[in-house]
């Protein structure tokens, strides 16, 4: 069947473009998108933070409905309402046996294919369309591994679904999984878009204390207040390394969610002793900080790497789906615009606005 994607070409750039999807293969799944997130690791592929060499199905957080399935899938059948986790583990490779599904060595999401290297998306003149990081979601209709469906509730908003898919669960699992934070600890959290007000969220759900929100924007930052930020500050005013040490003698946790190098080479100047800075956003690939080797060492300091906040997503998911549903997490709050699919354009200029809160596209 054909389908209206929306497509990154390297030669092209960002467009509409007919696609038409195959039936799931064994251990396979099909899905009717109802919605998807737009996110900054999209933004990365149009601005070419991260080079493609070939077309991409854009779009790798969504939520939807499964509509068929192929031999051998036994996690979820038609009709039930699933999250899309965009790294699929292999559940074979060592890290997946040892419960480190975010560092699985053996998916092929991070290549934008499926399983077997393959893609389900072909274009009208029969040319392979390849699915970002293994989902291509900006589309109403997709196939994926049965380990990218992960099964939630069916009250659970198609919405909020999109989001748990990457940036809340990115985001609070910095906190919870990466960083294990505990109660009354203090963390201050550089950047507030849709990431860093899921790891304000986190922070806020396991008591942490005093949470400091930085942004270069009021509106965020108001956001940030409202999802549990305990203090503001204005990182192109305040100097935050020193209000750190001068109120709190350093703070336990700070996390980066911005993937700014030169952000990052401030985040051990605000730690106290012992203290762990979490590198939750996604840089350009290539780049690279400088740090102060003696303090880290002589202060004990730690450096901690946040790929998809430490998850699994066929876990972790469905608990963050049940706190929602439980009241304890506000999600909602951050929804903002809901467009149709073919403003994908007009999305991405919400992402760079700033605003903190997250766009969903519907088919």
């Amino acid at each position: 069947m054909s389908s209206t994607a929306i497509v990154f070409d390297p030669e092209a750039g960002l467009g509409t473009r007919e696609v038409t999807l195959r039936a799931a293969g064994p251990g396979e799944v099909e899905i009717e998108v109802r919605a998807a997130g737009v996110c900054h690791s999209d933004l990365h592929i149009v601005s070419g933070d991260w080079p493609t060499e070939r077309p991409l199905v854009l779009g790798h957080e969504a939520a939807g409905v499964v509509t068929g399935v192929g031999a051998g899938v036994t996690s979820v059948r038609p009709g039930d309402h699933v999250v899309l986790s965009w790294f699929a583990p292999c559940r074979r490779c060592r890290k997946c046996v040892a419960g480190q599904g975010w560092l699985c060595t053996g998916t092929k999401a991070v290549a934008n294919t499926l399983p077997d290297g393959t893609t389900p998306f072909t274009d009208a003149d029969g040319e392979a369309v390849w699915p970002y990081l293994g989902l291509g979601a900006f589309t109403d209709r997709l196939v994926v591994p049965e380990t990218a469906a992960v099964k939630v509730p069916d009250e659970l908003p198609f919405g909020i679904g999109a989001l748990l898919g990457c940036s809340i669960t990115t985001g609070i699992g910095a906190v919870v999984n990466t960083a294990g934070v505990r109660p009354g600890e203090s963390a201050v959290v550089i950047g507030t878009g849709g990431v860093g007000l899921s790891v304000v969220m986190g922070l806020a759900l396991v008591g942490a204390d005093p949470i400091i929100a930085v942004d270069l924007s009021p509106e965020r930052l108001e956001a940030a207040r409202r999802f549990g930020a305990t203090h503001t500050l204005d990182g192109a005013r305040d100097d935050v390394a020193a209000w750190c040490q001068d109120q709190l003698g350093g703070v336990d946790y700070a996390f980066e969610a911005i993937g700014s190098p030169k952000v990052v080479e401030t985040l051990p100047a605000m730690l106290t002793s012992g203290g762990a800075a979490v590198l939750v956003g996604m840089a350009a690939t290539g780049a690279t900080g400088s740090f102060d080797l003696f303090d880290l060492a002589d202060q004990g300091k730690r450096i901690l790497g946040c790929n998809y906040g430490s998850s699994v997503g066929e876990l972790d998911i469905p608990k963050l789906a049940r706190l929602h549903l439980a009241g304890r997490l506000p999600l909602d709050d951050l929804i903002g615009k809901v467009r149709p699919l073919k403003e994908a354009p007009l999305a991405f200029d919400d992402l760079r606005s700033n605003t903190g809160v997250r766009t969903i596209l519907e088919p």
